[in-house]
């Protein structure tokens, strides 16, 4: 089935995560930079981060993990994505909260050994047709989820691609609507799209784009507008990880219902794992392919149980094996699954394999940065003095709470048909979205009425 016609050629849309900004640790010779590729403040844990990141490179890690320890939103996961960033655009990053591994219909040594597997990528590389050019226009068209009226999902894209030489309106569906979506994909970006499976490929930001505002936090590479047709052959390189192959070669033994709607989530033998790393293998050896060790972020770390425990001390020690990164925010607390109590609740044998790294409670100036950040992502307009209320609400409450009222506000603003933020939008949010600490005497107060 073909993925992309063209067509004769608006809403944008655009995923905006919550680390959507971070792009490295912002490091200049090994030394963290105020504010930087996304990042503000942590000095410290930045710059440790770095020699990290050399060690990776080097060779350096095996056998070993790191532990992000510090209070709630003090950026730890953005550390982590960080890492993955400075470690390369196509490094896999897999983030996955211990409590996940408890709720899963599957062991929870198999969720385990899925996102190690997600965190290996395989970058292979293959002549296709392809069409390549700079993004000049973009329109996701969506529709309603199948089983859920309240969420949408993207139905079909109209992408215009240019080069130097010709420009071309190409409508795509789904599979490269969610690709684009899920790469972030502007326009004034370079890409690649395979003709035949729909497959995208972000190259980098053109030359030539137009310029938006002068505050870059995207520091994205350039490069420069694509020469000849649209459509043409190329080296086209992508990356899969070893998790894909897996589930891949588990359903080509499957029946049609299967291939057709997946299956589910389920547990995939030892057989099919070694029958796709015997195939990597051969893949590497002819020049085909190359593997790229992702990162595996586990947050509430504490969370896990002293199997779950035992499984990351013998992964680390494996020759295939991603970066294991650990967060918590806890001091001596039990073992889950014993009465030993430890140092964030890991085993001494396994915190003696692990780097630990610090992350501080943000300052003011450092949360006002955070928050200029954040809105230039949101694409929010703050007035100087909603800057200055949402800071202190930051310092006082969360840095979370600061950044969630963002985008809240900015809806109250349009609203009453202006663009700017005020303070009076964020007062109004405020007080109809509280915070935690509000939230705890909330219940207090009506303590009696509320099931215990």
């Amino acid at each position: 089935m073909s993925h992309i016609s063209e067509v004769v050629p608006t809403r944008r849309f655009e995923r905006i995560s919550a680390h959507s900004h971070i792009r490295g640790l912002g490091l200049k010779d090994g030394k963290a930079l105020p504010v930087a590729d996304g990042m503000v403040g942590q000095i410290e844990a930045r710059e440790a981060a770095g020699i990290v990141v050399r060690m990776i490179k080097e060779g350096k890690m095996a056998g070993r993990g790191i532990l992000l320890v510090g209070p709630p939103g003090t950026g730890k996961t953005a550390i982590a994505i960080a890492i993955a960033r400075e470690l390369g655009r196509d490094t896999p990053f897999v983030a996955l909260s211990a409590a996940e591994i408890y709720s899963a219909e599957i062991k929870k040594t198999e969720v385990l050994m899925q996102a190690m597997r997600k965190a290996i990528g395989v970058r292979i590389r293959e002549v296709r047709k392809v069409y390549e050019g700079m993004v000049t226009d973009m329109n996701i068209d969506f529709t309603k989820h199948p089983y859920n009226p309240y969420q949408q999902i993207p139905r079909s894209v109209r992408i215009t691609l240019k080069t130097k030489s010709e420009e071309k309106t190409l409508r795509a569906d789904a599979t490269v609507a969610y690709q684009l979506i899920s790469q972030g994909v502007e326009i004034g970006d370079v890409i690649w799209i395979d003709a035949e499976t729909g497959r995208v490929t972000k190259v980098g930001k053109c030359e030539e784009a137009p310029t938006i505002g002068t505050y870059d936090i995207t520091s994205e590479e350039k490069v420069p507008m694509p020469r000849g047709p649209i459509l043409k052959e190329k080296e086209f390189v992508h990356t899969v990880t070893l998790h894909n192959l897996d589930e891949m070669q588990t359903r080509a033994g499957q029946g049609l219902l299967s291939l057709l709607f997946g299956g589910g989530t389920r547990e995939i033998s030892s057989e099919v794992r070694q029958r796709v790393d015997e195939t990597v293998r051969e893949w590497v050896d002819e020049g085909r392919a190359e593997i790229i060790p992702g990162v595996l972020f586990i947050d509430d770390v504490h969370m896990l149980d002293i199997e779950a425990f035992s499984f990351l001390s013998r992964a680390m020690e494996s020759e295939l094996a991603p970066i294991i990164i650990l967060a918590t925010n806890r001091g001596i607390t039990t073992i889950r699954g014993t009465d030993i109590k430890s140092p964030h609740g890991i085993p001494l044998d396994l915190l003696d394999r692990l780097l630990i790294i610090r992350t501080r409670p943000y300052t003011e100036d450092e949360i006002k940065e955070i928050l200029k950040i954040r809105a230039k992502e949101e694409k929010v307009e703050l007035e100087d003095e909603a800057l200055e209320y949402l800071t202190k609400i930051g310092a006082q409450f969360s840095l979370r709470y600061a950044v969630q009222l963002l985008t809240p506000a900015k809806e109250v603003a349009m609203l009453e048909g202006r663009k700017r933020v005020s303070v009076k939008d964020v007062e109004r949010v405020r007080s109809l979205f509280v915070d935690i600490t509000q939230s705890v005497e909330y219940i207090k107060q009506y303590e009696e009425k509320f099931l215990k």
